[in-house]
Protein backbone atom coordinates (compact mmCIF):
# COMPACT_ATOMS: atom_id res chain seq x y z
CA UNK A 1 0.00 0.00 0.00
CA UNK A 2 1.03 3.39 -1.13
CA UNK A 3 1.03 6.20 1.59
CA UNK A 4 2.08 9.94 1.33
CA UNK A 5 2.82 12.53 3.87
CA UNK A 6 2.12 15.69 2.10
CA UNK A 7 3.86 19.11 3.29
CA UNK A 8 1.98 21.85 3.74
CA UNK A 9 3.13 24.95 1.60
CA UNK A 10 -0.17 27.02 1.88
CA UNK A 11 0.15 30.43 2.74
CA UNK A 12 -0.27 31.41 6.99
CA UNK A 13 -3.18 33.69 6.72
CA UNK A 14 -5.51 33.27 9.51
CA UNK A 15 -9.34 32.24 8.99
CA UNK A 16 -11.86 33.94 10.76
CA UNK A 17 -14.26 32.52 13.23
CA UNK A 18 -17.28 30.98 11.98
CA UNK A 19 -20.57 31.35 14.63
CA UNK A 20 -20.22 31.65 17.86
CA UNK A 21 -20.61 28.51 20.41
CA UNK A 22 -19.88 24.34 21.17
CA UNK A 23 -19.23 23.27 24.82
CA UNK A 24 -16.35 20.64 26.16
CA UNK A 25 -19.25 19.40 28.43
CA UNK A 26 -22.54 20.06 26.90
CA UNK A 27 -24.36 19.68 23.51
CA UNK A 28 -24.73 23.20 22.78
CA UNK A 29 -25.91 24.89 19.49
CA UNK A 30 -28.35 22.65 17.25
CA UNK A 31 -29.15 19.26 18.98
CA UNK A 32 -26.75 16.92 18.06
CA UNK A 33 -27.23 13.88 15.84
CA UNK A 34 -26.75 10.15 17.65
CA UNK A 35 -23.08 9.46 17.35
CA UNK A 36 -21.69 5.78 16.94
CA UNK A 37 -20.39 3.48 19.98
CA UNK A 38 -17.18 2.07 20.15
CA UNK A 39 -14.45 0.70 22.78
CA UNK A 40 -12.27 -2.09 23.61
CA UNK A 41 -9.15 -3.18 21.56
CA UNK A 42 -8.31 -0.94 18.61
CA UNK A 43 -6.86 -2.67 15.51
CA UNK A 44 -8.26 -6.21 16.29
CA UNK A 45 -9.68 -8.49 13.72
CA UNK A 46 -12.28 -6.13 12.10
CA UNK A 47 -9.95 -3.85 11.13
CA UNK A 48 -8.92 -6.00 8.22
CA UNK A 49 -12.73 -6.10 7.05
CA UNK A 50 -12.15 -1.95 6.88
CA UNK A 51 -10.97 -0.36 3.70
CA UNK A 52 -11.06 2.58 1.41
CA UNK A 53 -9.16 6.13 1.58
CA UNK A 54 -8.91 7.95 5.05
CA UNK A 55 -6.88 11.74 4.79
CA UNK A 56 -5.68 13.74 8.10
CA UNK A 57 -4.95 16.71 8.23
CA UNK A 58 -2.57 17.47 11.00
CA UNK A 59 -0.39 19.52 12.72
CA UNK A 60 1.89 17.15 14.40
CA UNK A 61 5.73 17.23 13.92
CA UNK A 62 6.64 14.97 10.65
CA UNK A 63 8.93 12.67 12.14
CA UNK A 64 5.98 11.18 14.64
CA UNK A 65 3.47 11.10 11.79
CA UNK A 66 5.74 8.74 10.13
CA UNK A 67 6.42 6.78 12.73
CA UNK A 68 2.49 6.54 13.29
CA UNK A 69 1.95 5.78 9.91
CA UNK A 70 3.91 3.20 9.67
CA UNK A 71 2.24 1.65 12.63
CA UNK A 72 -1.26 2.27 11.10
CA UNK A 73 -0.31 0.37 7.89
CA UNK A 74 0.22 -2.61 10.01
CA UNK A 75 -3.00 -2.44 12.02
CA UNK A 76 -5.12 -0.79 8.84
CA UNK A 77 -3.39 -2.96 5.76
CA UNK A 78 -6.52 -2.07 3.54
CA UNK A 79 -6.72 1.53 4.51
CA UNK A 80 -4.75 3.90 2.25
CA UNK A 81 -4.46 6.77 5.03
CA UNK A 82 -2.47 9.61 3.90
CA UNK A 83 -1.17 13.02 6.13
CA UNK A 84 -1.20 16.02 4.92
CA UNK A 85 0.91 18.17 7.70
CA UNK A 86 1.17 21.90 8.76
CA UNK A 87 1.02 24.53 11.26
CA UNK A 88 -2.92 25.69 12.86
CA UNK A 89 -2.42 28.32 10.54
CA UNK A 90 -1.86 26.85 7.43
CA UNK A 91 -4.78 24.20 7.76
CA UNK A 92 -7.30 27.31 9.66
CA UNK A 93 -6.59 28.15 6.14
CA UNK A 94 -6.82 25.41 3.57
CA UNK A 95 -10.14 24.30 5.56
CA UNK A 96 -11.48 27.76 5.18
CA UNK A 97 -11.15 27.52 1.57
CA UNK A 98 -12.23 23.82 1.49
CA UNK A 99 -15.50 24.93 3.40
CA UNK A 100 -16.46 27.31 0.70
CA UNK A 101 -17.42 24.40 -1.73
CA UNK A 102 -18.84 22.73 1.09
CA UNK A 103 -16.00 19.80 0.79
CA UNK A 104 -12.96 19.38 2.60
CA UNK A 105 -10.44 17.79 1.42
CA UNK A 106 -9.66 15.97 4.22
CA UNK A 107 -11.58 12.98 6.81
CA UNK A 108 -10.05 13.83 10.19
CA UNK A 109 -8.50 16.61 11.40
CA UNK A 110 -5.92 16.43 14.49
CA UNK A 111 -5.44 20.23 15.12
CA UNK A 112 -3.33 22.36 18.20
CA UNK A 113 -6.46 22.43 20.79
CA UNK A 114 -9.81 22.71 21.06
CA UNK A 115 -10.94 26.10 20.49
CA UNK A 116 -10.65 25.40 16.50
CA UNK A 117 -12.74 21.94 17.17
CA UNK A 118 -15.44 23.98 19.10
CA UNK A 119 -15.60 26.35 15.69
CA UNK A 120 -16.17 23.38 13.62
CA UNK A 121 -18.36 22.15 15.31
CA UNK A 122 -20.84 24.65 15.70
CA UNK A 123 -20.25 25.17 11.55
CA UNK A 124 -21.98 21.36 11.54
CA UNK A 125 -18.32 20.20 9.79
CA UNK A 126 -17.80 17.01 12.26
CA UNK A 127 -18.94 13.66 12.93
CA UNK A 128 -20.26 12.89 16.57
CA UNK A 129 -18.87 9.27 17.71
CA UNK A 130 -18.73 7.92 20.94
CA UNK A 131 -15.49 6.29 22.09
CA UNK A 132 -16.36 3.80 25.07
CA UNK A 133 -13.29 4.18 27.05
CA UNK A 134 -14.42 8.17 27.13
CA UNK A 135 -14.07 7.60 31.33
CA UNK A 136 -10.82 7.10 30.96
CA UNK A 137 -9.45 9.87 28.78
CA UNK A 138 -7.94 12.82 31.93
CA UNK A 139 -8.89 16.12 30.25
CA UNK A 140 -11.91 17.63 28.85
CA UNK A 141 -13.83 16.29 25.49
CA UNK A 142 -17.08 16.98 23.68
CA UNK A 143 -20.00 15.57 25.22
CA UNK A 144 -21.65 14.35 21.93
CA UNK A 145 -18.36 12.71 20.54
CA UNK A 146 -17.43 15.55 18.00
CA UNK A 147 -13.73 15.62 19.82
CA UNK A 148 -11.16 13.89 21.96
CA UNK A 149 -7.95 15.05 23.20
CA UNK A 150 -5.53 12.96 21.69
CA UNK A 151 -2.53 14.25 23.12
CA UNK A 152 -1.27 16.67 25.61
CA UNK A 153 1.34 19.79 24.90
CA UNK A 154 2.29 21.74 27.54
CA UNK A 155 3.91 25.05 27.23
CA UNK A 156 7.04 25.47 29.31
CA UNK A 157 10.05 27.60 29.78
CA UNK A 158 13.57 26.34 28.81
CA UNK A 159 16.83 27.42 29.23
CA UNK A 160 20.58 26.45 28.96
CA UNK A 161 22.22 25.66 32.17
CA UNK A 162 25.65 26.01 30.53
CA UNK A 163 24.96 29.58 30.02
CA UNK A 164 22.73 30.28 33.34
CA UNK A 165 21.79 29.31 36.40
CA UNK A 166 17.99 28.37 36.87
CA UNK A 167 18.28 31.03 40.13
CA UNK A 168 19.27 33.76 37.56
CA UNK A 169 16.28 33.81 35.36
CA UNK A 170 12.69 33.91 35.49
CA UNK A 171 11.02 30.51 37.16
CA UNK A 172 7.31 31.89 36.47
CA UNK A 173 5.66 33.19 32.99
CA UNK A 174 4.87 36.06 35.05
CA UNK A 175 8.42 37.17 35.60
CA UNK A 176 9.19 35.65 32.05
CA UNK A 177 7.49 39.33 31.23
CA UNK A 178 8.64 41.53 34.21
CA UNK A 179 12.21 40.78 34.75
CA UNK A 180 13.34 43.85 32.60
CA UNK A 181 17.25 42.31 33.54
CA UNK A 182 16.16 39.53 30.76
CA UNK A 183 15.00 42.56 28.19
CA UNK A 184 16.25 40.93 24.48
CA UNK A 185 17.09 37.85 25.57
CA UNK A 186 13.44 36.25 25.10
CA UNK A 187 11.89 34.22 22.47
CA UNK A 188 8.09 32.90 21.99
CA UNK A 189 6.15 31.48 19.04
CA UNK A 190 3.99 33.22 17.14
CA UNK A 191 0.51 33.19 18.32
CA UNK A 192 -0.80 34.14 14.59
CA UNK A 193 0.48 30.83 12.92
CA UNK A 194 0.76 28.37 16.32
CA UNK A 195 -2.10 26.96 18.08
CA UNK A 196 -0.82 26.09 21.31
CA UNK A 197 0.88 29.55 21.06
CA UNK A 198 -2.42 31.27 20.61
CA UNK A 199 -4.06 29.30 23.72
CA UNK A 200 -0.72 30.01 25.84
CA UNK A 201 -1.27 33.65 25.56
CA UNK A 202 -5.38 33.43 25.47
CA UNK A 203 -4.24 31.78 29.40
CA UNK A 204 -1.71 34.75 30.29
CA UNK A 205 -4.52 37.72 29.17
CA UNK A 206 -6.92 35.67 31.66
CA UNK A 207 -4.20 35.30 34.14
CA UNK A 208 -2.77 38.50 33.88
CA UNK A 209 -4.31 40.82 31.97
CA UNK A 210 -3.79 43.23 28.87
CA UNK A 211 -0.84 44.49 30.90
CA UNK A 212 1.18 41.26 30.12
CA UNK A 213 1.63 41.68 26.44
CA UNK A 214 2.57 45.50 27.30
CA UNK A 215 5.39 43.65 29.31
CA UNK A 216 6.24 41.32 26.93
CA UNK A 217 6.57 44.46 24.00
CA UNK A 218 8.83 46.02 26.70
CA UNK A 219 11.23 43.05 26.94
CA UNK A 220 11.22 43.23 22.93
CA UNK A 221 10.59 39.28 23.27
CA UNK A 222 11.29 37.62 19.88
CA UNK A 223 8.43 36.25 17.70
CA UNK A 224 10.02 33.19 15.86
CA UNK A 225 9.72 29.35 15.30
CA UNK A 226 10.49 26.93 18.11
CA UNK A 227 13.88 25.66 16.15
CA UNK A 228 15.08 29.03 16.07
CA UNK A 229 14.29 29.72 18.91
CA UNK A 230 16.31 26.23 20.44
CA UNK A 231 19.08 27.24 18.42
CA UNK A 232 19.83 30.75 20.40
CA UNK A 233 19.12 29.22 23.12
CA UNK A 234 22.07 27.01 22.98
CA UNK A 235 24.51 29.82 21.56
CA UNK A 236 23.30 31.49 24.36
CA UNK A 237 22.17 34.80 22.25
CA UNK A 238 18.70 33.90 23.71
CA UNK A 239 18.90 33.72 28.19
CA UNK A 240 15.35 31.79 28.22
CA UNK A 241 12.05 30.86 25.50
CA UNK A 242 8.94 29.73 26.04
CA UNK A 243 7.98 26.59 24.33
CA UNK A 244 6.60 23.24 24.14
CA UNK A 245 7.84 20.90 26.68
CA UNK A 246 8.43 18.38 23.72
CA UNK A 247 10.73 20.25 21.84
CA UNK A 248 13.09 20.68 24.84
CA UNK A 249 12.81 16.61 25.31
CA UNK A 250 12.85 15.99 21.83
CA UNK A 251 16.32 17.28 21.69
CA UNK A 252 17.72 16.12 25.02
CA UNK A 253 16.81 12.56 23.36
CA UNK A 254 17.80 12.83 20.39
CA UNK A 255 20.84 14.77 20.50
CA UNK A 256 21.93 14.78 23.85
CA UNK A 257 21.39 18.72 24.55
CA UNK A 258 21.52 20.51 27.88
CA UNK A 259 18.65 22.48 27.49
CA UNK A 260 16.28 21.66 30.13
CA UNK A 261 12.36 22.47 30.93
CA UNK A 262 11.16 24.74 33.62
CA UNK A 263 7.57 23.98 34.59
CA UNK A 264 6.60 27.82 35.44
CA UNK A 265 5.68 27.73 39.06
CA UNK A 266 2.55 29.77 37.78
CA UNK A 267 1.50 27.34 35.77
CA UNK A 268 1.94 25.05 33.29
CA UNK A 269 -0.20 25.38 30.61
CA UNK A 270 -1.53 22.06 29.59
CA UNK A 271 -2.74 22.03 25.97
CA UNK A 272 -4.59 19.09 24.71
CA UNK A 273 -4.58 18.81 20.76
CA UNK A 274 -7.74 17.55 19.55
CA UNK A 275 -8.64 14.90 16.79
CA UNK A 276 -12.30 14.79 15.22
CA UNK A 277 -13.71 13.06 12.24
CA UNK A 278 -15.35 15.19 9.61
CA UNK A 279 -19.56 14.60 8.86
CA UNK A 280 -19.53 12.57 6.19
CA UNK A 281 -21.56 15.13 3.91
CA UNK A 282 -18.67 17.24 3.86
CA UNK A 283 -15.38 14.75 3.94
CA UNK A 284 -13.15 14.22 1.21
CA UNK A 285 -13.72 10.11 1.05
CA UNK A 286 -17.21 9.44 2.90
CA UNK A 287 -15.23 6.71 4.82
CA UNK A 288 -16.76 7.09 8.63
CA UNK A 289 -16.44 3.21 9.31
CA UNK A 290 -12.70 3.93 8.63
CA UNK A 291 -12.47 6.94 10.29
CA UNK A 292 -13.60 5.53 13.33
CA UNK A 293 -11.76 3.20 13.47
CA UNK A 294 -8.58 5.06 13.18
CA UNK A 295 -10.11 7.64 15.61
CA UNK A 296 -10.29 4.48 18.66
CA UNK A 297 -6.64 3.21 17.63
CA UNK A 298 -5.59 6.46 18.14
CA UNK A 299 -7.23 6.80 22.11
CA UNK A 300 -6.33 3.58 22.85
CA UNK A 301 -2.74 2.77 24.83
CA UNK A 302 -1.08 1.08 21.68
CA UNK A 303 -1.87 4.32 20.11
CA UNK A 304 -1.02 6.57 23.02
CA UNK A 305 2.44 4.69 22.62
CA UNK A 306 2.95 6.74 19.75
CA UNK A 307 1.85 9.88 21.29
CA UNK A 308 3.97 9.26 24.47
CA UNK A 309 7.56 8.41 21.97
CA UNK A 310 7.24 11.69 20.48
CA UNK A 311 7.48 13.67 23.49
CA UNK A 312 3.93 14.08 24.31
CA UNK A 313 1.48 13.18 27.36
CA UNK A 314 -0.99 10.60 26.81
CA UNK A 315 -4.48 11.54 27.50
CA UNK A 316 -5.32 8.08 28.84
CA UNK A 317 -5.65 7.89 32.93
CA UNK A 318 -4.23 4.34 32.73
CA UNK A 319 -1.30 4.96 30.50
CA UNK A 320 2.03 3.93 32.92
CA UNK A 321 4.23 6.62 31.97
CA UNK A 322 5.27 10.29 31.12
CA UNK A 323 7.45 11.03 27.79
CA UNK A 324 11.25 11.11 28.19
CA UNK A 325 12.36 13.23 30.82
CA UNK A 326 9.36 14.83 31.50
CA UNK A 327 7.80 14.81 34.86
CA UNK A 328 4.51 12.84 35.43
CA UNK A 329 1.33 14.21 33.63
CA UNK A 330 -0.18 14.36 37.28
CA UNK A 331 2.32 16.57 38.73
CA UNK A 332 1.79 18.69 36.15
CA UNK A 333 -2.17 18.79 35.85
CA UNK A 334 -1.38 19.21 40.18
CA UNK A 335 -0.48 23.06 39.34
CA UNK A 336 -1.93 23.87 35.88
CA UNK A 337 -2.94 27.46 34.25
CA UNK A 338 -6.34 27.05 32.86
CA UNK A 339 -7.27 27.62 29.21
CA UNK A 340 -10.65 28.93 28.54
CA UNK A 341 -11.28 27.46 25.07
CA UNK A 342 -14.79 28.82 24.41
CA UNK A 343 -12.83 32.80 24.61
CA UNK A 344 -10.04 31.25 22.36
CA UNK A 345 -12.78 30.41 19.52
CA UNK A 346 -15.14 33.26 20.14
CA UNK A 347 -12.30 36.09 20.66
CA UNK A 348 -9.77 34.84 18.83
CA UNK A 349 -9.01 37.64 16.33
CA UNK A 350 -10.04 40.40 18.83
CA UNK A 351 -7.02 38.64 21.00
CA UNK A 352 -4.82 38.15 17.98
CA UNK A 353 -4.97 42.01 17.60
CA UNK A 354 -4.57 42.94 20.82
CA UNK A 355 -1.57 41.10 20.93
CA UNK A 356 -0.07 42.99 17.81
CA UNK A 357 -0.72 46.19 19.25
CA UNK A 358 1.94 45.32 21.74
CA UNK A 359 4.11 42.91 20.62
CA UNK A 360 6.18 43.03 17.56
CA UNK A 361 5.10 39.73 15.25
CA UNK A 362 6.79 39.02 12.27
CA UNK A 363 5.03 39.58 9.18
Amino acid sequence: MKRKLLAAVLGMSMVAGLAACGSQSSAGGSQAPAAQEGGGDAGGAASSEIGGKVVIYTSMYEDIIEDIDAKLEEVFPNIDIEFFQGGTGTLQSKVAAEMDSGKLGCDMLMVAEPAYSLELKEAGMLHPYKFADADKLIYEYDADGYWYPVRICNMVLAYNPEKYSKDSIPNSFEDFAKDTSMKGGLSISNPLTSGTAYASIVALLDKYGEDYYKQLGAQEVAVESGSVALTKLETGECKEIMILEESVLKKREEEGSALEVIYPTDGTIMIPSTVMIVDAAHSANNNTAACEAVEEWFLSSEGQKYIVAGWMHSVRSDYPSAPYDAIPTSEIMSNMMPVDWEKCFKQREEIRTLFQENVTVPQ
